[in-house]
């Protein structure tokens, strides 16, 4: 009877998911829109001259409280009020930027909007799962897209625009080459014996996102088609594995053909990785000499801090999907997303700042400048196809990053992508199967 009434509650989850409940359905028109919603809905109509004179208006002599997942809103916001101080030189606003540590920023945020008074105005946020089902189903966050994100060549409302993400970051395998190991096909990863390093999915949960994604027909095909490239013997052994997790595909009520091959992966890399808490120390011990044969899922931008030494160096990583051959998922990508808090203080400028960060290259800059981060509008992107090339000689071939279009692409990097609505839909029942069943190995 429990999984009865389970399954009916989870039916019910998806199906409000999937038809929009606070997600992209718009709100019933006989509701009545509050001040904050009225400020986004006149701020979607508006030029940026006109929004950046509102900003000034609203917030001159005051300070909009952001909120974020990356430290680099504070660079950003510092060239924004500067910007904001062109237009109008007796504009004395601020932008005061915090990030919060251990996850806590969706506690922080619940509790600010709940409050008797209201701090923060606006956030750039990961962790689509969480997003839809705690801020974007309850309405606490609010989304804006600026009308010039919406007329510039290039971007997609239907997969950035909803919620409005800054950026896609991508988690890529690489792994050590010193001793001429490779991997050629992503389930090369979780043979047996191998331990990838990687951040614990429940301490970064981002993480778990990924592996919710591998169950989507897409990357579940992905995960097949890189299985029939094995050799016999290989496939024999991950075909235990998968012929073991076939009975949950329906319980789980994965829709996927394929969905076998993506709990098998799932099973698979949750029993094996080498859990570290940061994908820093994780390149740190990646680039090393000492670290031969060894294999990691971490942030592509780690590679821009690497200090070349005599016994560290990119020279001594991989990244699996450059190679000529490479069959599978190059790792995942994810998303940061900028949201307006329903009880924003500051909303048009929080607006103005939004449309800054998301519709000019000086606004990007702060995540722009490094490999693997990619603007939802394609202008405000670098180029970092030779970002490993010095004087002219390519001399750290891992740095040239191939580019957004390139990493998604299923002729490129196939990256997982994270879907708030689909992370939403099966993590209902995914997120336990994984921490009963996926991490019984270890």
């Amino acid at each position: 009877m429990k999984k009865i009434v389970f399954g009916m509650l989870t039916t019910a989850a998806i199906a409000c998911i999937f038809t929009g409940c606070g997600g992209k359905k718009k709100q019933n028109a006989s509701q009545e829109l509050s001040s904050v919603e009225k400020v986004i809905a006149e701020a979607e109509k508006m030029p940026l001259e006109e929004l950046y004179k509102k900003a000034i208006e609203e917030s001159n002599g005051k300070t909009l409280y952001g909120i974020g997942n990356s430290s680099r809103g504070k660079t950003a916001g510092t060239t924004f009020v500067e910007m904001l101080k062109k237009i109008e030189p007796s504009y004395t606003g601020k932008i005061e930027w915090s990030q919060p540590k251990n996850n806590s920023i969706f506690t922080l945020l619940n509790a600010d909007i709940n409050s008797a008074t209201h701090t923060y105005s606006m956030t750039l946020i990961q962790d689509g799962n969480q997003i839809q089902n705690k801020m974007l189903v309850t309405r606490n966050l609010l989304n804006y897209i600026p009308k010039e994100w919406k007329e510039s060549s290039g971007t997609d409302e239907n997969e950035n625009g909803h919620p409005l993400a800054l950026q896609t970051l991508n988690k890529i395998f690489m792994f050590n080459n010193v001793s001429g190991k490779t991997y050629t096909n992503c389930w090369d990863f979780v043979a047996e014996g191998e331990k990838p390093l990687f951040m614990g999915v429940n301490s970064e949960p981002v993480g778990k996102n990924f592996l919710f994604m591998l169950t989507h027909d897409k990357y579940a095909t992905y995960l097949k088609e890189a299985y029939d490239a094995l050799p016999a013997d290989k496939q024999a052994y991950f075909k235990k594995t998968i012929d073991a997790v076939e009975k949950d595909v329906k319980p789980l009520m994965l829709k996927s053909e394929n969905a076998k091959y993506a709990l098998a992966f799932i099973k698979l890399w949750c029993s094996q990785y080498n859990e570290q808490t940061d994908d820093g120390p994780i390149c740190n011990e990646l680039v090393k000499s000492s670290a031969a044969g060894e294999s990691a899922l971490i942030v592509y931008s780690k590679l821009r801090s690497v200090k070349e030494s005599a016994d560290v160096s990119a020279n001594n990583v991989t990244v699996a999907a450059y190679q000529d051959g490479y069959k599978g998922i190059g790792g995942y990508a994810y998303k940061h997303y900028m949201q307006i808090v329903k009880t924003s203080p500051l909303p048009w400028t929080a607006c103005a700042f939004i449309a800054y960060m998301t519709t000019s290259k000086e606004g990007f800059a702060p995540w722009g400048k490094d490999i693997g981060g990619y603007s939802a509008n394609p202008v405000c992107n670098q180029d970092h196809s030779k970002d490993g090339y010095v004087d002219g000689v390519n001399k750290f071939p891992a740095k040239n990053d191939r580019g957004y279009d390139w990493w998604i692409g299923a002729d490129g990097g196939r990256l997982v992508v994270e879907d708030p609505q689909y992370c939403a839909a099966v993590s209902f029942t995914m997120s336990d199967w994984i921490d009963v069943n996926a991490f019984s190995g270890k």
